[in-house]
């Protein structure tokens, strides 16, 4: 039953597909692909990024990303945060558990939080891209617009969260270490 509890949410969206497929066969079926697709993708591009994960665990000590990104980093963590986040290639969930290693590592919430935001809207493959198709007056306003918002989410964020709450993250990511 445990196991059953674990897998809920992907049976029945498996069950919802079949049953659309039963239903609207043409619409079933570009729904499983789809799916499909979006899972192939993913395994192509989760290993590489757990391999990284497991060799930041090695190479790079606590104590290293406390100094640069935990309490009392100030700017230089939150600067940090936004570069490795802006130059992260690969989609948003990759940076999930980028998060949870930074977390059990010791950056502080905001810090995360604003890798988080910088991954989402500010990577520099998308900036570049945005320029040499939109135009540099698109591409710089909506940079220009998106950092103070990525800012702005952050500090609503950290207040949004309680201190137990945050606390329940953190302990929640060091259990995934065992």
């Amino acid at each position: 039953m445990k196991h059953i509890k674990a897998y809920l949410l992907f049976i029945i969206s498996a069950l919802l597909i079949a049953l659309l497929a039963l239903i609207a066969p043409a619409v079933g079926t570009k729904a499983a692909v789809t799916v499909l697709t979006s899972f192939k993708e993913m395994l192509f591009i989760l290993p590489p990024v757990f391999i990284l994960l497991g060799l930041l665990d090695i190479w790079v000590p606590r104590q290293t990303m406390v100094r640069f990104m935990g309490e009392g980093s100030g700017i230089k963590g939150a600067l940090l945060a936004f570069v490795i986040g802006s130059g992260a290639a690969g989609p948003l969930y990759v940076v999930f558990p980028i998060a949870t290693a930074f977390m059990r590592k010791g950056a502080t919430f905001t810090n995360i939080l604003i890798l988080i935001g910088a991954w989402s809207t500010t990577k520099i493959p998308m900036v570049l891209f945005e320029l040499s198709s939109m135009g540099l007056r698109f591409g710089l306003t909506r940079l220009a617009l998106n950092i103070p918002v990525i800012l702005i989410i952050t500090a609503i964020m950290g207040r949004a969260f309680s201190d137990d709450e945050k606390k329940a993250l953190y302990e929640r990511s060091e259990m995934l270490d065992q």
